[in-house]
């Protein structure tokens, strides 16, 4: 029998399912980096459900039930995941990518998102960006590299990313069906910004490459860009 599937929590019932104490996604022996881009996936939002159903050509189904039915599905219903049922899916990443460390070390999120999704589930990728007209280049997340800014003293995450794509001279070659932003890193010492307010929405029409534009000054379709 097919284990009931629940949806995405939205508004009040965010709130309710999903504060207080034990909620959430527990830690447990370095999974921090895991947790956190599991329930930033899937905790509010549908966009990635494919990938806890659809039969993708390169798909583990095994991997794939045990991230619908022991981690999203839960989280969902009750606002709880338990440690044991993430260190399940890391056992599983191991064997599967070849890497010892994944039950005990804390990785890349970028590391984890190209496995479960390139080499286990084999989904396309999300992104196509484009550097100083250089060869597209396909990814599954954009992490924020960017200089110190002094006029950014708490920035919300639509200013990060002008900024990054600005400083790296990069474009999007098309609007993504997802867009996953991995926020500046930071070190136990270092911390280039105290707080990061979360956009509610993203406005990636500077950041579109060879997307029709308005003049700022004349109000006709822009020609030149000035960055």
């Amino acid at each position: 029998q097919a284990p009931d599937s629940f949806p995405p929590l939205r508004n009040e019932a965010a709130v309710h399912v999903l504060r207080g104490r034990m909620k959430g996604i527990q830690g447990h022996c370095n999974s921090c980096y895991m947790d956190a881009a599991l329930f930033s996936l899937f905790s509010c939002t549908s966009v990635l459900d494919s990938m806890l159903f659809k039969p993708f050509p390169l798909c583990d189904r095994n991997v794939q039930s045990i991230l619908r039915d022991e981690i999203v599905n839960p989280l969902r219903k009750t606002g709880f995941v338990r440690a044991r049922s993430v260190m399940h899916l890391r056992e599983q990443l191991t064997e599967k990518g070849q890497c010892s460390s994944f039950t005990n070390a804390e990785k890349d999120p970028e590391e984890f998102l190209n496995l479960i999704m390139h080499q286990i589930l084999g989904i396309e990728p999300l992104l196509k960006l484009q550097s100083g007209g250089q060869k597209e280049q396909d990814c599954y997340c954009y992490q924020i590299f960017m200089d110190k800014q002094e006029d950014l003293v708490v920035p919300d995450v639509q200013q990060l990313v002008e900024h990054s794509f600005l400083s790296s001279d990069l474009k999007l070659v098309e609007i993504p069906s997802c867009f996953i932003i991995q926020m500046p890193r930071f070190g136990k010492e270092y911390k280039m910004f105290s707080k990061i307010i979360p956009s509610l929405e993203l406005d990636i029409t500077d950041l579109l490459l060879d997307s029709p534009r308005e003049c700022c000054v004349c109000g006709d379709v822009a020609t030149l860009e000035c960055s």
